[in-house]
C-alpha cells in the first residue's frame, strides 16, 4: 500500500475487473444502475464542492473577494464539501466496503486500500479544518493573513490530491464490481 498523496492509480492486481469494464463503457453496460450512477454522482458533487472551496481560496488570494465577502463564502462551502465528504466515508465503511468485501473475498485488498484512504483522508480533514480555523482567525486580527491563506491552500491542495485519487481509485473498484456481479448483491 503506497502514501495516498503521492502514489499513482491502483494496478490492476487491486482493480482486477478495471480491463474487463473499462469506464468509457460503464454507462451503456447492462448492469449500470441507479446506485452506480448514484455513486458517481456523489463523486462528481465531491469534486465539484472541492473546486468551489479552491476557487473561493484562489479569489481571495488573488485580490477578487475581499475579506467579508470570502468569508461569507468560504465557511459554508468548507463545511459543506466537509460534511459531505465525512457522511460519504461513513456509509462506504459501514455499509458499502463490507458487502463488497463478502461479495467476493478478492476484493478484499482493494477495499483494505480504501479503507487506509478514509483514515489518511481523515487526517488530512483535521489539518485542513485547523489550517482553516487558523486562516479566519488571521482575518479577525490574529496574525498574518498571507502566510495563513499560503498554509491553508497547501493544506487544501493536499487533501484534494488525496482526494482525486481516492475517487479515482474507489471508481475503478466499485463501478466495475456493480458491472460484474449486479447491483443487487450490493444493496
Amino acid at each position: 500500500m503506497s502514501d495516498l498523496a503521492t502514489r499513482g492509480a491502483i494496478g490492476d492486481d487491486l482493480a482486477y475487473l478495471r480491463a474487463t469494464y473499462p469506464q468509457p463503457d460503464w454507462r451503456t453496460h447492462a448492469n449500470f444502475g441507479q446506485l452506480a450512477d448514484f455513486w458517481l454522482h456523489i463523486h462528481a458533487s465531491l469534486r465539484a464542492e472541492a473546486a468551489a472551496v479552491e476557487n473561493t481560496l484562489a479569489a481571495f488570494r488573488d485580490g477578487r473577494l475581499d475579506a467579508p465577502a470570502f468569508q461569507r463564502r468560504f465557511v459554508p462551502d468548507l463545511n459543506r464539501f466537509l460534511q459531505h465528504l465525512n457522511a460519504h466515508h461513513q456509509i462506504e465503511d459501514s455499509a458499502y466496503f463490507p458487502k463488497f468485501r463478502a461479495l467476493d473475498p478478492r476484493m478484499a485488498r482493494g477495499f483494505d486500500l480504501l479503507d487506509a484512504d478514509h483514515h489518511a483522508i481523515h487526517d488530512a480533514l483535521d489539518r485542513n479544518v485547523a489550517g482553516a480555523r487558523t486562516l479566519l482567525a488571521a482575518l479577525g486580527g490574529s496574525g498574518p493573513v498571507d502566510r495563513a491563506a499560503a498554509d491553508y491552500a497547501g493544506r487544501s491542495r493536499t487533501l484534494l490530491t488525496m482526494l482525486d485519487r481516492h475517487l479515482a481509485d474507489e471508481e475503478d473498484l466499485v463501478i466495475p464490481a456493480m458491472l460484474e456481479h449486479g447491483e443487487r448483491r450490493v444493496t
